[in-house]
């Protein structure tokens, strides 16, 4: 009898999961489109929570690990996470790239180069303190440790593999405001001719 309220619980949390998880990235856009104000930005940075997603169903692939409510309890916790590096970095290229004086395409890589590398360690920081201090809890094996080996893992794999975000982000944003600078310089040539 005890199995069998065990799978209907497992079955009604997957039931709400499912409309969840969605709901949850999509309250990650939206934040992040506040913040940034232009949707391209915000899809730069919201392609951090896809990539994490695949390194923690990497992670999971190789401890075994089933997926039950806890595994996506871990990976609600690590879309938040996830998004921080990519927020942080283009913040700081958003800064830059308004206290600076970007004529050419070439000041604006050299502004992404900076804010780049000025913006590594912090995101890198971020990271290994997250996966740091996860590995006591897949290390543990007490009562309840594969409850909390299941919530860990996908956010220790997708921190992991996350870390391709770091070089992606200041990439597709310096490619956004080159598009944007040669657009507006067309502009100005029809207009003036």
């Amino acid at each position: 009898i005890k199995a069998v309220g065990s799978f209907q619980n497992q079955i009604e949390a997957n039931n709400r999961l499912r409309w969840v998880i969605p709901l949850v990235a999509f309250v990650n856009l939206f934040i992040i489109y506040f913040q940034f104000r232009h949707l391209p930005i915000a899809f730069t940075v919201f392609a951090g929570i896809p990539v994490a997603f695949a390194g923690g169903m990497i992670f999971l692939a190789f401890t075994s690990i089933d997926i039950n409510t806890a595994v996506w309890v871990g990976f609600i916790a690590l879309f938040g996470i996830a998004v921080d590096d990519g927020v942080v970095m283009a913040t700081y290229l958003d800064q830059v790239f308004t206290r600076r004086k970007l004529a050419t395409v070439q000041d604006i890589r050299e502004a992404t180069v900076e804010a780049g590398m000025r913006r590594i360690r912090p995101c890198l920081m971020t990271t290994v303190t997250t996966i740091i201090a996860l590995f006591p809890v897949v290390m543990s094996t007490g009562r309840g440790s594969d409850v909390a080996k299941a919530m860990a893992w996908p956010v220790i794999g997708g921190m992991s593999v996350e870390l391709l975000t770091l070089f992606v982000v200041p990439v597709i944003y310096s490619g956004f405001k080159e598009l944007k600078m040669n657009l507006g310089m067309k502009d100005r040539h029809w207009s003036t001719e």
